[in-house]
């Protein structure tokens, strides 16, 4: 069990960010272990295929040793995301590492597991083999990570938005808890129910939360002194991320508003982004949001901005409209 202490400033500095780096690293867990990750299978067949290119695994080796069945991460890796920021970014973050502080991340994950041949050889020459961790970590997102982005990056993006409205209508102790089951709320701090037996104190510098497709089973905490404080938590609705949706075959409500707009109202029981909504029916964005748009002015969807996203749901009236288009 862990505990995390909060001040008032650590409370006002929660703060919800997608991280690309999150993803290209804990990617490998899904590879490492397909029977725990089958939701991903579709993305798993073919980063498979990838890596079994020689070009790409040898580059790509730094990371699968770091990363192989679920090894503890070392946090210069995953570091703590800022809103909006990109792989190139996090990569020159990464880069900029000091070498005490890639020492220390290393030497944190050697409770359970001794280091890999790559990271011992880390851990002995960090200024000379951090390039080499680097470009592993770029080949791999470009190779296997870049071509699906927009679809896990809407995921990820709508799970932001929600939280954050979560966050603003219940408060910081409703929110943790709502965040993930293994959470409570405890007056100044939150525990978690987990096997890492931490207490830490954020000491003023906030907690940044980074929703993540890869880990679905608990919260994983960035938590040493000189890392900014940080937990990647699985993203909501994570078994829809390789569907594409469409109406059955057949669907009356499809015969009056057109297939598209029936598949949008289909999947608005729940608040949605454009962007979630085109990754869902495989739509383009300028169809769904002309999609949305007339479904608005119909009066069967209403928007909300939270954010910068701006968030669809279905109105009473497209209520009435599903429960009679499905029999009911």
């Amino acid at each position: 069990m862990s505990e995390l202490r909060f001040s008032l400033a650590d409370v006002a500095g929660v703060r919800l960010a997608v991280s690309p780096a999150n993803e290209t690293v804990m990617s490998m867990w899904a590879l490492a272990s397909p029977v725990h990750h089958a939701v991903h299978l579709p993305w798993i067949d073919r980063a498979r295929v990838t890596l079994r290119r020689p070009e790409v695994a040898e580059r790509v080796r730094p990371l699968v040793e770091l990363t192989w069945r679920g090894c503890p991460l070392p946090d210069f890796i995953t570091p703590a995301a800022r809103p909006n920021v990109e792989m190139a970014d996090q990569l020159d973050q990464i880069a900029d590492t000091p070498s005490a502080v890639v020492v220390q991340d290393l030497l944190s994950t050697t409770s359970r597991r001794p280091l890999s041949p790559f990271g011992q050889a880390l851990l002995a020459d960090p200024r000379g083999l951090l390039p080499q961790l680097v470009d592993a970590m770029r080949v791999w997102y470009d190779e296997a990570i870049a071509p699906d982005w927009s679809r896990m990056r809407a995921l990820l993006d709508a799970d932001v938005a929600y939280r954050a409205a979560q966050l603003a209508e219940n408060g910081a102790g409703r929110f943790f808890e709502q965040l993930h089951p293994s959470l409570r709320w405890l007056g100044d701090r939150v525990v978690s129910d987990d096997p890492f037996e931490r207490d830490f104190d954020l000491r003023d510098r906030g907690l940044a939360l980074n929703p993540t497709v890869f880990s679905q089973r608990r919260v994983l905490w960035n938590l040493l002194e000189e890392s900014l404080p940080a937990a990647a938590y699985p993203v909501r609705a994570v078994g829809t991320l390789w569907e594409t949706a469409a109406p059955p075959p057949g669907d009356p409500l499809a015969r009056v508003v057109g297939s598209g707009r029936a598949a949008l109202l289909y999947l608005l029981d729940e608040a949605s982004t454009t962007t979630d909504l085109a990754r869902r029916t495989g739509m383009s964005a300028g169809n769904v949001s002309a999609h949305l748009t007339a479904l608005h002015a119909a009066g069967l969807v209403d928007r909300a901005r939270q954010g910068r996203h701006v968030l669809y749901r279905n109105t009473d009236a497209a209520a009435v409209l599903l429960r009679a288009s499905r029999g009911g």
